[in-house]
C-alpha cells in the first residue's frame, strides 16, 4: 500500500468501478480480444491490453482495431464480441475484498453507488452470481445510461452517481482499477483510490489519492469512514 497524501475524509459516500475491481471481468476482455484478433494473425498482448483497462465499449473497439490494424469496423467488432462476452460474463468472480466492503459500508448506512463504463447490457450479465451484494448499491451508472454525456476518462459517469445519492462530488471516494477512471474521479473533484492490475506501471496512478494492492487493505478509519470489527 502507498499512500500519496495523509488521511483524508470524513468521507460521505463511495462509488465502486465495476470491471477489474468488484467483479474479475478483466481476464474474460482479454480472451475474448485474443480471441479475435487470431482470427486475422494478430495478437492481443499486455502492451495493447494496458491502453484499453477502463474504457468503453466504442473507445475500447476503437483502440484495439487501430493498435491492431484488424480489418473490422468498431460495429464489427463489437457485433462479433457480443455473443462471446454473454457466454462468460455470468461466471466472473468478486475480486477479493469487494463483496465484504460493499456489505460494510451499506450496513453502516454509507450511500455506495457503482459507476461504471459497461452498458446496462452487459452489467446484469457479470452480477449474475453476485446479485445479493449488488442489491445493496443505492444506484449505478451505466455508460448508456441517458443522463451520462461521455464516458470515462470524462466525469460524468461518476458525477450523475453522486448526484443520485445526494452528496457532494468533494465528499465521494472513488474505487478505480483504471487510470482513466481515477482520471474521471479527479476530474469530477473526487477523491480517488486505485487498485490497480498487479501487471500495470504505477507511474501511470501518479493523480490517485492512494494506491492499494487489493480493496481488503483500505484504511477505513483514515478516511472517516466505520472500521470493520474483528
Amino acid at each position: 500500500m502507498t499512500e500519496q497524501q495523509s488521511e483524508r475524509g470524513p468521507i460521505k459516500a463511495v462509488i465502486f468501478d465495476m470491471d477489474g475491481l468488484l467483479l474479475d471481468t478483466e481476464g474474460v476482455y482479454t480472451e475474448v480480444t485474443h480471441l479475435i484478433a487470431s482470427r486475422y494473425g494478430r495478437t492481443f498482448d499486455w502492451a495493447v491490453k494496458q491502453h484499453t483497462i477502463g474504457r468503453g465499449a466504442q473507445d475500447f473497439a476503437r483502440y484495439v482495431i487501430e493498435a491492431l490494424e484488424l480489418p473490422l469496423s468498431v460495429d464489427e467488432f463489437l457485433e462479433i464480441r457480443a455473443p462471446m462476452l454473454d457466454e462468460r460474463f455470468p461466471k466472473a468472480p468478486a475480486m477479493h475484498g469487494a463483496e465484504a466492503l460493499v456489505r460494510h459500508l451499506a450496513e453502516n448506512n454509507i450511500p455506495i453507488a457503482v459507476g461504471t463504463s459497461s452498458s446496462v447490457h452487459y452489467f446484469k450479465a457479470k452480477i449474475q452470481m453476485h446479485r445479493a451484494w449488488f442489491e445493496l448499491f443505492e444506484t449505478v451508472v451505466t455508460a448508456d445510461d441517458p443522463e451520462v454525456g461521455a464516458a470515462k476518462p470524462a466525469p460524468d459517469i461518476f458525477l450523475v452517481a453522486a448526484r443520485r445519492l445526494g452528496i457532494a462530488p468533494a465528499d465521494c471516494l472513488v474505487f478505480e482499477d483504471s487510470p482513466f477512471g481515477v482520471t474521471a474521479a479527479k476530474a469530477a473533484g473526487m477523491y480517488a483510490v486505485a487498485v490497480p492490475d498487479s501487471h500495470m506501471p504505477l507511474e501511470q496512478y501518479e493523480h490517485a489519492d492512494l494506491i492499494l494492492k487489493s480493496l481488503a487493505d483500505f484504511p477505513l478509519q483514515n478516511w472517516g469512514l466505520p472500521g470493520m470489527k474483528g
